[in-house]
């Protein structure tokens, strides 16, 4: 399964979307620009240990993007509305000392593991690791000092009519618990379409695992504006990963049919988000895995589209991963003030996280997400804007 895996997602950031999904269209005005501009460097903050943090600023086809070198965070995502008026569609912060402080994954880049490992332990090669602890009895984004909290190395680029971003960071060899040397590289492009693509590409010299994603909160209405309860959701799976009391999946893939985890036609975040199931109680809302029906593929695949009636605003998602972690903003609990100075509460963003399953190292029937030495992990997602 290893071996098919990476051979299966060899060409992956090399690969194009469909015609379709990169030609979307924003809306109006300067939305139509299809010139991109020089990323720009500024400074955002400074770390206790004296590292400065930079933002870099990108725009291209109509999309802007904010990047910090800090945990490789989205700052802020502006696109238009259907009149062709911006407004920034992320969770954020405004100042680094909140994002170090009290940050709940907001825009982050995620690594070594995306998502949950039961217990913070696996066994590979007849060897048990233990890795960090930071969710209850879990490792959760990779624990305690993720791929969120640490400083990355940026390069910006322009290619073509595309601009963007190269991330990179090494991850020491037992870093959180886990072997090998990670070389990760992460590639942010805006196209001349304003698609906002995201190519993860990663190295070990020992045996580990690896699940990398990107956890931004979105709100197509604005950030700040309220709930994103009624906003429509479509995701191609007819399966999900049922979980635990502790949100570990059982091992079961179950139908989606009859459920309110059943989005394969459009329905509204919000319609079955307060039902009595026990799935819902244990996530106090939706916090899972949903089994792509499309599975593992070599090119990215569209697979969920989120739109907002009242702005118009659509996001179309295409990734070469078999799994969509969908969170609903679940645990914001009015403790935290974002970006445009509004206290966040629950359900006022939500996540949609293009990735390999929670808990696959101790899953034998899962996706396999170990990656070995001369493998190269690779994986691509495009967020397409309308």
């Amino acid at each position: 399964m290893e071996l098919n895996r990476r051979t299966l997602i060899a060409g992956a950031a090399a690969a194009g979307v469909t015609t379709a999904l990169s030609g979307t269209a924003h809306a109006a005005g300067t939305a139509h620009a299809t010139g991109g501009r020089k990323p720009v460097k500024s400074h955002f903050g400074t770390l206790a240990d004296g590292t400065e943090v930079h933002s870099w600023s990108l725009q291209n086809g109509g999309t802007r993007l904010k990047v910090l070198s800090y945990g490789g965070i989205v700052q802020s995502l502006e696109i238009p509305d259907r009149r062709g008026r911006y407004a920034n569609v992320s969770l954020g912060f405004d100042n680094l000392a909140d994002y170090v402080a009290s940050s709940p994954f907001f825009g982050a880049l995620i690594g070594r593991y995306g998502n949950r490992i039961g217990k913070g332990r696996f066994t590979l090669d007849g060897k048990e690791y233990q890795l960090s602890v930071n969710d209850g009895d879990n490792s959760l984004h990779g624990g305690a000092q993720g791929f969120d909290k640490r400083v990355w190395d940026v390069e910006p680029f322009t290619k073509g009519t595309d601009v963007g971003l190269y991330l990179r960071y090494t991850s020491a060899d037992g870093e959180m618990g886990y072997p090998g040397t990670l070389r990760t590289k992460v590639t942010y492009t805006l196209t001349r379409h304003g698609d906002w693509r995201i190519d993860y590409e990663a190295t070990t010299d020992k045996a580990t695992v690896c699940n990398l994603t990107s956890h931004v909160y979105y709100n197509l209405a604005g950030e700040g504006s309220g709930s994103v309860y009624d906003h429509e959701l479509t995701i191609a799976a007819s399966r999900y990963t049922p979980v635990d009391s502790g949100l570990i999946p059982t091992g079961e893939l179950a139908r989606v049919a009859g459920t309110p985890f059943d989005f394969r036609r459009s329905k509204t975040v919000g319609e079955d988000i307060r039902v009595a199931h026990q799935q819902v109680l244990y996530g106090q809302g939706l916090d899972h895995n949903w089994v792509l029906d499309k599975g593992l593929t070599a090119r990215p695949e569209h697979i969920a589209t989120l739109r907002d009636p009242s702005s118009g605003r659509t996001m179309r998602i295409a990734t070469t991963e078999p799994g969509l972690q969908f969170y609903s903003g679940n645990f914001l609990d009015g403790t935290l003030v974002g970006t445009g100075g509004t206290v966040y509460r629950q359900g006022d963003g939500l996540c949609l996280e293009t990735q390999h399953f929670p808990d696959s190292p101790n899953q034998p029937a899962f996706p396999s997400t170990v990656l070995r030495p001369g493998q190269v992990y690779r994986s691509a997602t495009v967020h397409s804007f309308g």
